[in-house]
Parts: C-alpha cells; structure tokens; sequence
C-alpha cells in the first residue's frame, strides 16, 4: 500500500513537471536518485533505468533482485547508434578512407615498426625476389615488392582492389579468383600475354612458394597482436592481408598514398590503416564476450591436455599446472556469469532464481568438492583445512575487499557516492544472522569442549604457578564422542538445513511481500525513427550449452588444482591457509570484481555493494550446508567446526560493513580502510 501511495505522489509531482520520458539530452544508461523535488518525494525515492529493449530490461532488473547475480555486459547487441565515437571506431572496417587526419607517427605505429614491420618488409622482399627468378611468377614479385612498402609503414596508404577492363582480358583462356587480365602500366613477362597456360604455371609457383611463407607470418602476427589486445587493428590488418590481399590476381592490386585517393577511387579500397594500437581495446568484444574472456579461453584447452596427457609431470612442473588451472578458472567463471545472465533475462522469475541458485555458486563448489574427494581418497585433512581457509576468504573478501575496492575507485570518479541503505541493511542483517549460524557449532564446541594439550611446562617452578602448555585442542570425542555425536552434529545438520530456508524467506521478502523497499523502475527508450528490436547475443538453449560445458571444464580444472596443491604446500613455505584465504579464494571471484567496479564507475554502488553480499550469502547459506549435507552421504573430513582465527575474522568483517553502510553514502576515504 505505501509503495502504491509512493508512485501515486511521485506521479503527481512529475506531471506537474511534465513527463520524464525519454529526451535526447538525458544521460542513458542506470541512473539512481531520487526524482525531482526530493523534498516533496523524500519517503519514495526510487531507482529509474533505461533500457534498449525487453530483455534489456530484464537483465537490469535482475540486478537489483536478491539471489540474482548481478551483471554488468550487455546480453543483446546494442543499438549501432547509440555507440560513443570510440567505441564505434574500434569496430570500423579497415576499409575506410578518412583523408589526412594529423601525422601518421604515433607510439603504437612506431611499437608496430619495432615489433613486426621491418621483418614483415624483409620477408616480402625476399619473396618478391624468389618470384622474379622463376619468371612466370614476376607479376606476384612485383606485388611482393610493393606490398614490402606497404608493410614497412603500412599508415597513410591504401591498398585498392581495380577492374581491369574486358577488352585488356581477350586472349585469356580461363579466368578464376587468381587468374585475372592485364593492366597496363605493371610489367608482366610475355609468355602471360595470349595464353592462360603460363599464367597457371605462375599462380602454381605464387602457391606453392610464395604464398605459404607469407600466410603463415601474417598469421603469427595477427595471433600474437591480438593477444596483446591494444594492437588488435594489427590483428585484422594481417587478416585481411592474408585472406584477401595476397589471394588477388597481382594486376588488380594497387598500393597508393592516402592522398592519392582522395579523389574517386578507380577501384575498391581492401584495406586502410592509420593506428596500429588503441588504449580503448579493452572494451571490445566478440558476439557479446569480452576480447579478455576471448582470449582466455585458448588457456583452458592447453591446462586440459597438459593436466591430462602429462599425468607423471614430464614436460612440466605441478606448480606451473597449479597456476595454469587457476587461470583457467577465470574465463570459465564469466561464461558461467554470462550465461547465467542470458538465461534469466530470456526466461521467467521462477526459471531466472532456480538457474542463479543451481549453478551461481558452481565455481566455488567445484572446486570445493573435488579437494574433499582427494582429501577422502588421501585420508588427509589438509584439504578440509584449505576448503575452510577458502570459504572464510571468500566471507571476508566479499564483505570488505570488494566493496572497499570499488568504493575508492568509483570515489575518484565521483567525490561522494549514495546507495540505498535500507536495502544494503536488509543484506547486511541477512548476512549477519547467516555468518551467526555458520559459527554456532564452533561457538558450542568451544564452550563445552575439552581442551586437551599435547606439552605443558611449569614456567614458575611452583605447583600452583603458571604452566605453558603446547599442542593444545579441544576434544570432542571425549566419552566415546558423546558431546560431538549427540550436542554437536545434530546442530551442525540443523544450521545446514536452516540456513537454504533462510535464503528462501530472503527470496520472499525481498522479491515478493517487501519489493517496494528497492523500487526498480525501467522504462524503454524509444527515439523517434528507431527501433530497438532485441538481437540477443545467445539464445536460451546456447547459453544453457555454454553453460553446462563451461562447467564441465570448470570441474576438471579443479580436478587438476586440487590434484597438484599437495606437491606446492609439501615443497614450499606457503601455508595451506594463506592459498586458502587468498589464492582460491579470490581468483574466482575475479569476474565479479570486474562487474562491481564497472558499477561504481557509473556511480552505481548499490550494486557493487550488493555484489558482495551476494556472494558472502550464497557461501554461507548454499555452499556450507551443500558441502556438509555432501559429506552426509559421502564422508569426508570436512565439519562445519573453524579455528579462533575464522571467527574473529568473519565476524569482524560483518560488523565493520553494517557500521561502513549505515549512512548511505561513502567516498573513497571509507573504502580505504576496507
């Protein structure tokens, strides 16, 4: 009822200002604040975003949803334009002639010289002059000698592609992609002039010598260009020159300045270049996937068939395969993000909060089991301890690290940032009484527990004086495990079965009986003359493949960590809990951190914030009971009992975060201490 009364006065207010549509000037994009006139609709501020289309929409207001993974990437294409000129000129064809536009002498032209031009120039040459001694290839040496050039300086030039007219191609047997007329003004040998035969012989020779040599070097170029990402116009430079350039007959190939062409051209234009390296490449992506996730993926194949196919450790070392497998955590973890965000956005509520609740913490318990099953296979309880040391890793980082993160680098952006305090209340109230039930069997066991020393030495030399005592635990196996079997375990199952109906009165509450606590309110943009129709980037069932082979890949690489962890803790100074609560704990969660400072760039914290309590909900209302209720039906060394250490920490972190969101406004001087 008060949400009704608030949208009924807010309303009012906005008709009296007129309809907030949507106006070319405004900004686009998630935009949070309180409506016009604040101090008239103070009670019923509400967030208002703009969407390009339905699904769109969706995504946005799954953001804001409890339970569901907030994501940051489109999953449709957006609208061509509504690009920034940036953008825009990151995915521009190299195919355009922009005429004189400063100088060409640039870092990254200059970077491209060093790197790949003079040795691309070199091996042209060399070409070109293999081609001139067998003759009936001199046409393509002749291009080899201006492509050589070309590629020295390819910037301020233009390759053209030319017609060569039908009366200079009478006399030609046979015409195909590489067997084309003359063109006066290029020498050719006399033996190509009135028959076809030599011309084959001279494209076979092209083929067989030429070409290859060059293919594969424009290939190693663009691979290794486009792995470093800024230099991808090189990237599609080298492409086209092997896909398209060197497959033209050589008469109807032309390499001019670019003011030359600044007149009509006489042919085509097949490749134009003017930087060799944009700083802005980071946000390019490929059918919706970020160039870094692109780029990712080729890792994940070669930690499988390393892992795999190299068991005994012959060609590397377990600490190499270690990292390799943990990298390869990344990418898998933002297709999963991805996927996970298409599918909810294409689907229902009730499809969206089963699909976030199954497989949002697949990550994270992937690798988690799989380090209890060789902990079981082993009867080590090493990888117990290294699974706790992770789970209160992850509890704290996403409690403090992640917001603090993007509270100072949103802040140097925005001098001070506002989010709603009451949602971020109602998360952080959820998140302390899940953190009080994870710890309540240990809290328990430490009350009425035995403590038992292994060593204890009077350091007073009187019987009543103090004694230092070494080794010390409590034991609650003491009467046959009377306190652990009849006290302990039956709570630690209650918590574990508690805690999911917890998160499910959380779905309820915040999603059902008390939504008008976050007040999400998205409307389209519709321009006059545009149509925004949803051009998703993967469909429902692509995504759900994705999906499931993403995790597929996502348990054999934690197979293989957790397979060569024990060599690195066995081999090192580096503590079981020190991997636990850093290394496999956050690498993960990398995808997520990205999301939330692209958020708080935007001066949307809210979101950021809600990242990491996110997170540390589903740990501790998900993960823990899932992996107590796994040992149930298979037992392993993991018990839901942590050291001094865990509690202190996490309940610290609680603690720290309601008293950082009470406000509900921050800068980066709060989220420095985080």
């Amino acid at each position: 009822r008060r949400g009704s009364l608030c949208d009924r006065h807010c309303s009012t207010i906005n008709s009296d200002l007129g309809e907030p549509g949507c106006h070319p000037h405004r900004p686009r994009g998630p935009t949070a604040g309180p409506p016009p006139h604040p101090e008239e609709c103070e009670s019923c501020a509400r967030t208002t975003l703009t969407a390009e289309n339905a699904v769109e929409a969706n995504k946005l207001s799954n953001n804001y949803k409890f339970g569901f993974k907030k994501w940051k990437s489109h999953v449709t294409a957006r609208p061509w334009e509504e690009r920034s000129e940036i953008v825009k000129e990151l995915y521009c064809d190299l195919t355009v002639l922009r005429g004189p536009a400063g100088s060409t002498v640039t870092c990254g032209n200059v970077l491209y010289l060093l790197l790949f031009g003079w040795w691309l120039s070199l091996l042209h040459g060399l070409v070109a002059a293999a081609m001139f001694l067998t003759v009936v290839g001199a046409p393509h040496g002749r291009l080899c000698w201006d492509l050589a050039g070309y590629f020295l300086w390819p910037f301020g030039k233009a390759i053209q592609r030319v017609e060569v007219p039908k009366s200079q191609e009478a006399g030609v047997g046979e015409s195909s992609a590489l067997l084309g007329g003359p063109t006066p003004g290029r020498w050719r040998p006399r033996c190509w002039e009135g028959t076809g035969h030599w011309r084959r012989v001279g494209t076979a020779a092209w083929l067989c010598l030429g070409y290859p040599v060059l293919a594969l070097s424009h290939g190693l170029v663009c691979v290794t260009s486009w792995l470093l990402i800024v230099t991808i116009p090189v990237a599609k430079l080298s492409a086209r020159s092997a896909s398209r350039v060197l497959l033209l007959p050589p008469e109807r190939v032309r390499v001019r300045r670019i003011r030359m062409t600044e007149v009509p051209q006489e042919g085509e234009v097949i490749l134009c270049c003017y930087r060799a390296a944009n700083p802005y490449y980071y946000k390019y992506s490929v059918h919706g996937l970020n160039v870094f996730a692109v780029n990712l993926l080729p890792l994940v194949l070669v930690t499988l068939l390393l892992g795999y196919l190299d068991s005994h450790n012959h060609l590397s070392s377990s600490t190499l395969k270690f990292s390799l497998a943990l990298l390869s955590i990344m990418p898998l973890s933002y297709y999963i993000g991805m996927a996970i965000a298409s599918i909810s956005a294409q689907s229902t509520f009730a499809v969206g909060a089963v699909v976030n609740a199954t497989f949002g913490s697949v990550t994270e318990l992937t690798f988690y089991i799989s380090a209890l099953l060789k902990g079981s296979r082993e009867g080590s309880a090493c990888y117990a301890e290294v699974v706790k040391a992770a789970l209160t890793g992850t509890l704290v980082g996403c409690v403090l690290f992640i917001p603090g993160l993007c509270m100072v680098i949103g802040g140097i952006r925005h001098q001070e940032q506002r989010f709603n305090s009451r949602s971020a209340g109602v998360s952080s109230a959820l998140l302390f009484l899940s953190v009080g039930g994870v710890f309540a069997p240990t809290l328990f066991s430490k009350v009425y527990g035995k403590l038992v020393c292994g060593e204890c030495h009077n350091v007073t030399q009187n019987p009543l004086g103090h004694y230092l005592c070494h080794s010390c635990h409590l034991d609650l196996m003491d009467n046959n495990g009377t306190l652990y079997y009849s006290h302990v375990q039956p709570l630690v199952y209650t918590v574990s079965l508690l805690l999911p109906a917890g998160y499910l009165v959380g779905l309820c509450f915040t999603l059902k009986t008390h939504s008008h606590i976050y007040d999400i309110h998205v409307s389209g943009c519709h321009m006059p003359g545009h149509h925004h129709s949803a051009v998703v980037h993967w469909s429902r069932w692509r995504a759900l493949v994705i999906l499931l082979l993403s995790t597929l890949c996502m348990s054999a690489c934690a197979d293989l960590a957790t397979e060569h962890i024990s060599p690195i803790l066995t081999n090192s100074t580096i503590s079981q809990y020190f991997i636990g609560v850093t290394v496999l704990a956050m690498v993960p969660e990398l995808p997520e951190i990205v999301n939330g400072i692209q958020f708080a760039l935007q001066n949307n914290l809210s979101l950021s914030i809600e990242i990491g309590n996110c997170i540390a909900v589903q740990v501790c209302m998900l993960q823990i009971p899932i992996l107590v209720l796994f040992t149930v039906f298979y037992p392993t060394n993991f018990t839901l009992l942590f050291s001094d250490l865990h509690v202190y920490a996490s309940m610290f972190s609680v603690v720290l975060m309601n008293y950082t969101f009470m406000d509900g406004k921050c800068d980066y001087f709060q989220g420095d201490p985080l």
